[in-house]
């Protein structure tokens, strides 16, 4: 039977009816701008017989995509944090059931994404070539749930729980995922690097982070680990939850004692902001108090499991589900809906300027108008020229950033050898012991734990790294942005010089051109980056002006071939050399710290002879793939471009071919030129009038 969730308190009914009101104005907008691209198509063909084609194919392409991806469109919400931090308990409060297996550890090792979907279903993604297969949901969660003991095994082993599954789709006909919102349940980032891996790819591709963690364990070295090597200075937005805020009460010798209760409470919060306060700056405000929240995820689940319409004051949800719902219905839909606003006002401000443009030159004979056309081709090869001036411009960049990124990487890996030593010691377990190395029964073990402290130490490294790749590539894009602007500004004022010469009368002062501000040229706006819901990229990563996330790109180069690389070549080779070094030095002298010293010199020395050679290898892909970023960016900038003459070209050689081919109804063509402006006007008002909706109820 389908649950009726009911809002359990006035904060879930808002965030609910929230989102339900900025569902349909998505599908509003989705739907004028599939009106804006249907509009233009009929009116393309009727052109044909008419007074000729105007050549929007850009236009209808692009609005008929950002109509579709808006449709398609999610709020994507994805929780990461430590195992045994009530991940999924927590979730299963947000949703309103007891939807996720949550009753011991390694039910959180499989990666689930929760969705929509008008009857319960699973569907599991494996890691080699099987299809994916469907099952049910109480089968589901009998044949990933296994027993307390084994998972403790699997812990000490460090192996995964399913090493087969890549991941699972949950379908579950809910009332908030219905309203758009799409949940990534990670697991635990103790679990395994490739995990790891897995959890923190997915993103680029959200909207919002919600990290867990735990008030009786408060921010551990893994946490602080994840958080300054994957969180920090991303420009993504976190809401760290500090789950099991109520056993802060059940831990006091007397939890009736206020004065106590305060006091540790207090001391838990200092503890807290000390450590992630960094992590709430954005644009220089610090939003510590809207984005982390003392939850107590185990009293929300229950009394919700018991009554759907329970009070959840004193759990600390109403205060995050406020601020949840201003986060995703205004802050991060109004600058969605303000690119589909600036998308159609693109779509309308061409067809009109093609609309002003076409009207005056119906009247004119085919000898006049072969006259004109004429007189504006030094126009069209201006606009080559910018084009050409343009696209040297990103060569010149990508050329520069390309070798610099691809050097700065060989730079850093060399410099690990400085570090090295005094970075790794951090890195190695309390548990691990120094003097395994030598026991025959104990060096597979001993083998496991350095080999993953040393992965977890390169996965840091490159991360680093990637963040500093990363600024530079954002730096370069604006820089490309600016000199978009630039070469737009002087490609419409020919543009508009053409209009004067064709027609007699100035484009800049027109009456039908009243949409928006800016009347740079479309290509110029993609290459700047006010849009990029035509190509698809409804997440909002960080260089959306190119409409891929170039940080993913650099990341999976790491992950699948750089680590990979060094972790199999290096580490296979130190184990002997470490063996050997401490029966040199003489074990049974040696303490503990000295035998750890002595590792890491032994690790470092390795690290070092190969060092040089890694460097070297990799320095081709990174150049390779920072090259291809640009070249993929300049490929569509040109193409835009190259669109945009071959358009203005065709549009006036079409009108020619007509007048000489027929004799064309003057009267007929106006209304229906008249006509189609109307209609576009209109759905771009829709637009305007859905997003202004939206800005009022913000």
């Amino acid at each position: 039977m389908t649950p009726t969730l009911q809002p359990p308190s006035r904060q879930n009914s808002d965030f609910l009816n929230d989102l339900e009101r900025t569902a349909k104005i998505r599908e509003r907008i989705a739907g004028h701008l599939g009106t804006i691209a249907t509009t233009l198509e009929e009116a393309e063909e009727r052109g044909a017989d008419a007074s000729g084609q105007m050549n929007l194919e850009r236009e209808i392409e692009d609005a008929r995509s950002a109509s579709n991806n808006l449709k398609q469109g999610v709020f994507r919400l994805l929780v990461l944090g430590d195992m045994k931090r009530g991940k999924s308990t927590f979730l299963n409060a947000l949703i309103g059931e007891n939807l996720l297996p949550s009753d011991v550890n390694p039910c959180t090792a499989l990666l689930t994404v929760l969705r929509y979907g008008p009857e319960k279903k699973v569907t599991v993604h494996f890691v080699d070539d099987r299809e994916p297969e469907t099952i049910g949901f109480s089968d589901f969660k009998q044949r990933y749930t296994i027993d307390p003991a084994e998972a403790k095994e699997l812990e000490q082993r460090r192996e995964q729980a399913f090493p087969e599954v890549s991941h699972a789709v949950v379908e579950y006909p809910l009332p908030l995922l219905e309203r758009g919102v799409e949940i990534v349940d990670s697991p635990g980032l103790n679990d395994t690097e490739a995990r790891n891996e897995m959890s923190l790819g997915f993103i680029g591709n959200c909207h919002a982070i919600l990290f867990v963690m735990r008030a009786s364990q408060p921010c551990t070295l893994g946490e602080r680990r994840y958080l300054e090597n994957y969180i920090k200075d991303r420009g993504l937005s976190v809401f760290f939850l500090i789950n099991a805020w109520d056993q802060v009460k059940e831990s006091l010798i007397d939890p009736d004692d206020t004065e106590e209760l305060q006091a540790s409470e207090g001391r838990l919060r200092k503890v807290f902001e000390a450590n992630l306060e960094d992590y709430c700056q954005v644009d220089g405000y610090n939003l510590y108090e809207e984005r982390v929240f003392e939850v107590s995820a185990l009293q929300a689940l229950r009394r919700r499991v018991k009554d759907t319409d329970a009070d959840l004051e004193g759990t600390g949800f109403p205060g995050f589900i406020t601020a949840l719902n201003t986060f995703l219905t205004q802050e991060r839909a109004v600058s969605e809906f303000r690119q589909a606003r600036t998308l159609g006002r693109q779509a309308t401000e061409r067809v009109q300027e093609a609309i002003a443009r076409r009207l005056p030159l119906l009247n004119q004979g085919v000898e006049e108008l072969s006259e004109r056309i004429e007189s504006v081709q030094p126009e069209f090869e201006r606009l080559s020229e910018i084009r050409e001036d343009f696209r040297k411009e990103i060569r010149d960049l990508r050329d520069d950033k390309s070798r610099a990124i691809a050097d700065s990487f060989k730079t850093y890996l060399l410099n690990l050898e400085n570090t090295f030593e005094s970075e790794f010691t951090r890195y190695q377990p309390p548990e691990l012991s120094i003097f395994d190395a030598l026991n025959h029964n104990r060096q597979e073990a001993f083998s496991k734990e350095l080999e993953k402290a040393f992965q977890q130490y390169l996965n840091d490294k490159f991360y680093a790294w990637g963040i500093t790749a990363e600024r530079q590539l954002k730096d370069a894009f604006e820089q490309l942005g600016r000199k978009a602007e630039r070469h737009g500004n002087s490609y419409q004022a020919v543009t508009d010089a053409m209009h004067t010469k064709l027609t007699g009368q100035d484009l800049t002062t027109h009456p039908r051109l009243s949409v928006g501000d800016d009347k740079s040229p479309g290509w110029a706006k993609w290459a700047m980056g006010l849009f990029s819901l035509a190509t698809g990229n409804v997440a909002g990563v960080a260089l959306a002006a190119v409409g891929f996330d170039f940080m993913s790109l650099l990341l999976n180069l790491f992950t699948s071939v750089t680590i990979a690389l060094i972790v199999s070549s290096l580490f296979g080779m130190m184990l002997g050399p470490i063996a050997f070094a401490l029966v040199g030095l003489g074990i049974g002298a040696l303490q503990a710290s000295d035998a750890r010293s002595k590792v890491n010199q032994v690790l470092k020395d390795e690290l070092v002879k190969h060092l040089p050679q890694v460097a070297q290898e990799q320095w081709q892909p990174i150049y390779t793939a920072v090259r291809e970023s640009f070249e993929t960016y300049e490929q569509e900038v040109m193409d835009r471009i190259d669109d945009d003459i071959q358009s203005r070209q065709a549009e006036l050689d079409n009108l020619m071919e007509q007048k000489q081919a027929r004799e064309i109804d003057q009267r007929q063509e106006r209304d229906r030129l008249n006509n189609l402006e109307t209609e576009v006007t209109t759905a771009c008002e829709g637009i305007e009038s859905a997003y202004q909706e939206l800005l009022s109820a913000a």
